[in-house]
């Protein structure tokens, strides 16, 4: 095979003519030069490529990445209100659990019950950013112990619900109804300021402030103690239920009932007004468990018609 050793381009014009001679060695290095333009540009364009490639790629990740970070902060916030709500059942628990006679679960067995879990950020994918990787961990955490402590509450009411079944004819003797619709919830159980004479003494009910003339009910079956008017207490009804549980209503406007009369929960027993030692009308309620003042609103479980 014959090697191209001389090439001639020529030029012609009406004034003159022009020739290019090149030799072998000439067309050897304007291959090799062409050659070497030809990989630059390439590389050149290769690299506009990545580069155009890498940059979107890098906005998507950061897109993505802010997503998911504002996702995991919502999710945090709606595991937080969880976590105030489990608060909410295991206190409703607890007074059930009184309710229905039985004992409170010891907090170490409810910590045992719900358990934990180690905290491993490893366990998710090497191509999320490490602070991603930790956050998804916590949440899983998080979601698990939740998910523990329904599970335990779920145990715990079906004991319950078991228990209440079995001695309903309790339970009906039990303060479980709040006294009267609606009103403000004021001056609640504990020690607090006298309103009359500003000294600190305990309060052993709960003050309900509605309008005189409000219909009070009966929280559960029993006989009536007491229906008559007493200095502090103005008119004031006293309810035995038996089982231990008394109740008591003062500063009544109006009595319905009369000593040694049965009622039944749900039934109008008086109305209530602004007797006795009382600075505004209101609602004086307590409960008592063989002598012992309890807090009414761990005994509010439902309305009157329930």
């Amino acid at each position: 095979m014959a090697f191209l050793k001389n090439i001639i381009i020529q030029k012609e014009s009406n004034h003159d003519v022009r020739q290019w001679h090149f030799n072998q060695k000439n067309i050897i290095w304007f291959m090799f030069a062409s050659l070497i333009l030809i990989t630059l540009l390439i590389f050149a364009i290769a690299d506009r490529i990545s580069t155009g490639l890498y940059e979107k790629r890098i906005s998507e990740f950061r897109l993505n990445y802010n997503h998911v970070s504002k996702s995991l902060k919502i999710l945090n916030t709606r595991i937080k209100a969880l976590d105030k709500q489990i608060e909410v059942i295991e206190d409703k628990d607890i007074a059930l659990r009184a309710y229905a006679g039985m004992p409170d679960i010891d907090q170490d067995i409810r910590e045992l019950g719900i358990g934990g879990m180690a905290l491993n950020s490893n366990k998710y994918f090497d191509n999320i950013a490490p602070v991603i990787n930790k956050e998804l961990a916590i949440l899983e955490m998080d979601v698990e112990k939740i998910s523990r402590e329904i599970n335990f509450e779920i145990k715990s009411y079906g004991s319950i619900y078991d228990k209440v079944k079995k001695n309903i004819h309790r339970i009906s003797k039990i303060p479980s109804i709040r006294p009267v619709d609606g009103g403000y919830l004021n001056s609640t159980f504990g020690y607090r300021l006298d309103p009359i004479d500003n000294v600190k003494r305990f309060h052993h009910g709960q003050d309900i402030t509605v309008k005189s003339g409000s219909p009070i009910y009966a929280p559960a079956d029993g006989i009536i103690k007491r229906a008559y008017y007493v200095g502090g207490f103005g008119n004031h009804i006293k309810i035995d239920h038996g089982l231990g549980y008394t109740t008591l209503f003062a500063h009544l406007s109006k009595l319905k009932v009369k000593h040694g009369q049965k009622v039944k929960r749900g039934e109008v027993i008086g109305f209530s007004g602004n007797t006795g030692r009382s600075t505004a009308p209101h609602l004086h309620y307590e409960i008592h468990y063989y002598g012992e003042p309890q807090n009414p609103l761990d005994f509010f479980f439902s309305d009157i018609s329930n």
